[in-house]
């Protein structure tokens, strides 16, 4: 790594599975020595990567790879939802095995959370269990879904439900790469920063209500990312606190069920999913009042103004991971900057109405 770089480090501790994030303006233009690290010599790394993001970036990364010394090989996969499936990881297997990739061996994400997601989830199953490397190239993947070592594909009975925990050895975050992303999965980043500031930081939350964050989009990152590593470090297996992290979340995966990964990208159905939650918690007398008014304007100024109601939600909620017999677990504020978890039966929830 160049010493000429503002590189910020956080380490996550967690024993034989720490690692660091880097986050840096222009980090993947040198040499990722970091990465480097964790591959055996003169074995190639399998760098996973949808056609969109490879034509943006393929060559930067891989030249950066190279230049640690460390040759990779292509594998590319479809953007979009649809990736995260059982055909792109038997793909993926199936070129691992054609490169000859080592239980020693090392895959690098290349992309954003579904590509990390497919990636990661092979990569804790080829041999069970290989290094790797995240490079996030979306805000969402940046702030939140490359950090802390899930992994899942979807099937058809819902999402993330086929998944391991596998943390990287490695995260990599350059923001540069932000400025060839579509507003749509800009603001769908934005949803996952505004969910951080609800539930643990009432200062980021005030600062992003303040209008356009000024500043550095880095710094963003950087919080949001300390926020995750600290919940992570706590809560490793995602047993307490760290189902936090899941405001919003619950209903957002029904919306996207509802809707077959297609209406909505992940970030608006979160959106959506934590307008309902906040006024589900008003409604329960968990929530401080006018909360929900607080995260819907700031939810609108980020063009994340998805409103659905509960209508066709909790049944599809009933078959969710986090399902619990008559009710479900709920991630619930207490006000902007904590959150609870409260147990709600269905039945209270079918009387919600948000429009």
């Amino acid at each position: 790594m160049g010493m000429g770089l503002d590189m910020k480090k956080l380490h996550v501790a967690l024993g034989e599975r720490s690692y660091d994030l880097l986050i840096g303006d222009g980090i993947l233009s040198e040499p990722l020595t970091a990465a480097a690290a964790f591959a055996p010599a003169a074995e190639r790394a399998a760098l996973v990567c949808d056609e969109t993001v490879w034509s943006l970036y393929g060559q930067l990364a891989s030249d950066s790879l190279r230049g640690a010394g460390l040759p990779s090989e292509p594998i590319l996969v479809p953007p979009g939802e649809g990736s995260k499936s059982i055909e792109q990881l038997s793909y993926l297997y199936e070129r691992f095995a054609e490169m000859g990739l080592t239980r020693g061996g090392l895959v690098v994400a290349l992309g954003g959370g579904v590509t990390g997601d497919l990636a990661g989830f092979a990569a804790a199953t080829w041999m069970r269990g290989v290094g790797l490397v995240q490079i996030p190239t979306t805000l969402l993947a940046q702030v939140d879904s490359s950090v802390g070592g899930k992994t899942a594909i979807d099937i058809g009975a819902g999402k993330n439900l086929v998944g391991a925990f596998h943390q990287p050895r490695l995260v990599v975050i350059d923001p540069l790469v932000l400025k060839t992303l579509p507003p749509r999965e800009y603001a769908a980043g934005m949803a996952e920063v505004i969910k951080y500031g609800a539930i643990a930081s009432p200062a980021l939350f005030g600062q992003l209500e303040s209008g356009r964050p000024g500043g550095d989009i880095a710094d963003i990152i950087h919080e949001c990312c300390r926020i995750k590593r600290d919940v992570v470090i706590e809560d490793e297996f995602d047993t307490g606190l760290r189902m936090t992290l899941n405001f919003g979340h619950t209903f957002g995966h029904a919306i996207e069920t509802k809707y077959g990964y297609g209406r909505y990208n992940h970030g608006e159905a979160v959106a959506g999913g934590m307008r309902i939650a906040a006024r589900v918690g008003e409604m329960l007398g968990v929530t401080e009042a006018g909360t929900e008014e607080r995260i819907s304007r700031l939810l609108s100024r980020y063009d994340l103004d998805v409103r659905e109601n509960t209508d066709g939600l909790i049944s599809i909620m009933k078959r969710d991971k986090k399902a619990a017999g008559a009710g479900v677990n709920l991630v619930l504020l207490k006000n902007i900057g904590e959150a609870t978890i409260k147990y709600v039966e269905y039945a209270a929830l079918e009387k919600v109405d948000v429009i």
